[in-house]
């Protein structure tokens, strides 16, 4: 079994991989495999061929595993797919490219770290891999890292990159060093300035058949010398004595988890010459260069940087409704972590961007994290063949005059409302959120948005999740809102009243509310002659008057009960301080 078939075997028992498989026929299972992998060989041929990149490599390696997942599905025996490094490297490697161990956190860096001290660490840099080879002290091969075995010469471009040496003191026979040719920066912070797009430019101009000018802007960082000096301290010694004193600067010893941790933070803030996308482990001591294969990381591992983008595959499209009874789309994601979050969902905002995008399951998007740690759409990466589009709410059903009501085509917005009442600015309800009204609705009877102000303790302590002290916590909230100003309950209801125009409100009661006009709207700050014909239609709704009705008489009830405790209260108290009344 060849490693690389043991490291698809290994990540297809991480929790990533063990998704549910689609729910496709064969038939279009097929057809889905052999679409992605065709898009994936185009993108293939444009960053190796063309030195261009179409797609961020985060998110082409996502893709990746989607389609390896898709194969360990439906073709169970197939090969793993994988890059295809170059269609012409002709170059064979004197020593071949292993590459590095991925690995996903601190935790797995610890495990790695276990048996290998001492460990060595540097920063990942992002640039292109390169075979140097010197014979006798000249020279002889830049050699492009290809499938790891063979690659494409680009000797011709070397004379151009002046950070290489064309001659060194060694002059043994053969000399074989590993590298990256990577863009010189000046004072890169990798947290701030991201990747500059740095791997995609440094390839584009070492494929190209004239020289680029930006070949004269490339550094060389050697990370690997097969069959040099026995460790890592005599291997940068050595290269600095050879012209690569570069990587001395950049090698760290580390002993645990945490040191790596730091340094891995420290490099991703502190300016850099070059960009980065991570932190590479070396062990001190490794095997002779002719024992070297392609995929074997028992030698180095990698820990990057979480990238600023991922992919995810559309799992479901929602469509909430808001009080207002505008229309939103939400994206319900494969759970993928960015920074310290696992992002489960993504908002579009409008039905219309959903229209637009025609975004459907099984899509592949690009995410990202915006102010304050929001899910921000980036775009669509990959589209399935077969376009299974959801089921659209009825745009013309909702406005800001429906569903006041509850009933099953209202639920989505009736319940936004619900939810909206609890807010602090509006009616100021705590801890009573929108999984609070969902149990409310399980009662008889609860019909409009203001059926709550009728309940008794004793009916919300029989619902599942609520006790009764949670119960007279609620109708005590419930309570409390008696006492909230008319422009509180105004809100309440939805009006369509700027802010600026409710606090410069000067009406005390609802029938001062009511008597008003389109032009004695217009009279407060931020109402216009359009805004001022919305709100008084909006004020004649029979609803409306209905529910406003509904809050008078339940304020007066309560404003009744109110005096009469006080009376009562008055009256036992007058008993006690008439004189003679103890006698």
């Amino acid at each position: 079994m060849t490693g690389k078939y043991l490291l698809w075997l290994l990540w297809l028992f991480t929790g990533a991989a063990q998704a549910l498989c689609p729910r496709w026929t064969p038939a279009r299972a097929m057809d889905e495999i052999a679409h992605l992998q065709q898009q994936l060989r185009g993108w293939d041929n444009a960053y190796y061929r063309d030195g261009e990149t179409p797609i961020d490599d985060a998110l082409y390696d996502s893709l990746q595993r989607r389609l390896q997942q898709w194969q360990h599905c439906f073709q169970t025996h197939a090969e793993p797919d994988q890059s295809v490094w170059v269609t012409d490297g002709m170059t064979e490697h004197p020593v071949a490219h292993t590459g590095v161990k991925k690995l996903p956190d601190k935790l797995a860096v610890a495990y790695w770290m276990r048996g290998k001290e001492p460990v060595w660490l540097q920063p990942k840099i992002d640039g292109v891999a390169v075979t140097l080879v010197y014979r006798h002290g000249k020279l002889a091969a830049l050699i492009s890292r290809g499938d790891g075995l063979k690659g494409q010469s680009w000797l011709d471009k070397a004379p151009y990159i002046s950070t290489l040496p064309p001659e060194i003191p060694d002059k043994r026979p053969q000399l074989v060093l590993q590298g990256e040719l990577f863009l010189t920066m000046t004072d890169h912070q990798q947290a701030i300035h991201g990747g500059k797009n740095a791997r995609a430019q440094v390839a584009g101009a070492l494929m190209k058949q004239e020289p680029s000018p930006l070949l004269a802007q490339l550094g060389v960082f050697i990370w690997a010398w097969p069959d040099g000096p026995e460790t890592m301290a005599m291997r940068q010694t050595a290269l600095e004595q050879l012209g690569f004193g570069l990587s001395r600067a950049w090698t760290q010893r580390v002993t645990s988890e945490e040191d790596v941790a730091r340094w891995r933070d420290r490099w991703f803030r502190m300016p850099l010459p070059f960009v980065t996308d991570g932190v590479v482990m070396h062990v001190d001591k490794r095997a002779s260069g002719k024992q070297w294969m392609p995929g074997d990381g028992e030698y180095a591992a990698a820990w990057k940087y979480n990238p600023p983008v991922v992919s995810s595959e559309v799992r479901s499209v929602e469509f909430p409704i808001g009080r207002t009874g505008k229309i939103a789309a939400v994206l319900n994601v494969m759970p993928v972590q960015l920074d310290d979050k696992t992002v489960r969902r993504v908002s579009l905002g409008s039905l219309a961007r959903w229209q637009a995008l025609d975004i459907v399951p099984g899509d592949q998007v690009a995410i990202s994290l915006a102010g304050q740690g929001i899910p921000r759409f980036e775009n669509i990466v990959w589209r399935v063949i077969q376009r299974e589009r959801p089921v659209v709410p009825d745009p013309q059903k909702y406005h800001n005059l429906s569903c006041f009501y509850n009933s099953a085509v209202c639920r989505q917005q009736f319940l936004s409302r619900l939810s909206w009442l609890s807010q602090r600015q509006v009616l100021d309800l705590p801890g009573i959120q929108r999984s609070t009204w969902q149990r409310l609705l399980q009662l008889p009877g609860f019909t409009h948005i203001f059926s709550w102000m009728t309940l008794e303790a004793e009916q919300l302590s029989t619902l599942p999740g609520i006790s009764p002290s949670r119960a007279q916590q609620i109708i005590h909230h419930f309570n409390m809102t008696q006492h909230q100003p008319l422009r509180r309950w105004i809100k309440a209801l939805g009006a369509p009243l700027p802010e600026v125009a409710l606090m410069a409100l000067p009406d005390k009661s609802w029938s001062q509310l009511l008597a008003r006009d389109a032009h004695s709207w217009q009279q407060l700050p931020g109402v216009g002659l359009k805004l001022a014909r919305k709100i008084e239609y909006w004020l004649k709704d029979d609803r409306v008057r209905e529910l406003i009705m509904l809050i008078q008489q339940w304020q007066a009830g309560a404003a009744k009960t109110a005096t009469q405790t006080t009376l009562s209260s008055s009256a036992e108290l007058s008993v006690f301080n008439v004189p003679g009344a103890n006698n």
